[in-house]
């Protein structure tokens, strides 16, 4: 289902691999029908419209699954009808499926309530705000029993492409992402890309240098008398300023961006883990899959496996 104003890339991300997956399988493995909340044509937010559907009312009960295509922010919109077949749906047991703003008319309709919940990242302050019942993450899209939802944008192509491996096979699911050039499909857990400042929110901006500089110094990390010393303040201020925003002291901090980006590493390259190790500041090998077992809870081997 595709509301006015649709992201035509998202939605292409949501339904491209499905239909390629029938291709390259030679039989019909999804079988796609489109529908608009009142019927007819969308427009979508480049204002090319979409072929006129059926209105959603009619969505059978016995659909599998249902992509909700959707901008974000989502505006304001008479939705009883549209939440209520929603809510109808999610009790007959189908698959619902938020994409970009779809995320939040789901929401509304109150069907993902005790759900774990993603959608794009400038709407996380609001949206956690106005639905305090969902378990939103800042993942790049999560699946949590049968409700999958993602950050928008390229991320639609990561979840469906996982979707496929569930149903059909990695084997299937890897060709698809070879058709479309892709490196690799990214996996649920790797975090969206929100821009630093961002993140930081009304951070000090000692505190947003602090970071760009840990970012910036992964290979050879700084000690945190250096970073005070390169900020011109003192050590005992920068932990203050990391206690108050972050939760964390600064060298717990850095360890965990060093740790991301060496499981970045270890899924998306060939590269030995102990050139890995060498690449995100860690002494030693050992020292490294030490590190990387205990904050993630497998070794970088078995991260690979």
């Amino acid at each position: 289902m595709t509301l006015p104003g649709f992201s035509l890339l998202a939605q292409a991300c949501a339904l491209e691999p499905l239909i390629v997956a029938n291709q390259l399988a030679g039989r019909r493995l999804y079988r796609l029908q489109a529908f608009t909340p009142e019927g007819g044509e969308v427009a979508s937010m480049a204002d090319i419209s979409q072929a006129a559907s059926p209105p959603f009312e009619r969505a059978s009960l016995e659909l599998d699954m249902l992509v909700v295509c959707a901008p974000s922010p989502l505006p304001p919109m008479h939705e009883s009808t549209v939440t209520g077949r929603l809510r109808q749906l999610g009790r007959s047991g189908v698959v619902l499926i938020g994409v970009g703003g779809g995320t939040e008319l789901l929401a509304r309709a109150g069907v993902l309530d005790g759900f774990r919940a993603t959608l794009p990242w400038q709407r996380f302050a609001a949206f956690t705000r106005d639905f305090p019942r969902v378990r939103l993450t800042q993942q790049l899209f999560e699946i949590d029993r049968d409700r999958l939802t993602c950050g928008g944008g390229t991320a639609a192509m990561d979840m469906m492409m996982t979707l496929v491996a569930t149903h059909h096979g990695s084997e299937l699911a890897e060709r698809v992402s070879e058709h479309f050039v892709l490196e690799r499909v990214r996996m649920a857990d790797e975090p969206q890309q929100v821009p630093l400042r961002a993140r930081l929110g009304h951070a000090p901006a000692p505190l947003v240098d602090a970071v760009m500089l840990m970012e910036a110094n992964i290979e050879e990390p700084l000690t945190t008398h250096e970073l005070a010393e390169h900020l011109g303040i003192s050590r005992r201020q920068l932990e203050r300023l990391f206690k108050k925003y972050l939760q964390a002291v600064p060298g717990r901090y850095y360890l965990d961006l060093r740790l991301k980006e060496a499981r970045r590493l270890l899924r998306g390259s060939d590269l030995p883990a102990g050139e890995i190790a060498m690449k995100t500041g860690f002494s030693s090998p050992a020292h490294f899959s030490t590190a990387y077992r205990n904050h993630f809870g497998v070794t970088p081997r078995e991260e690979r496996l």
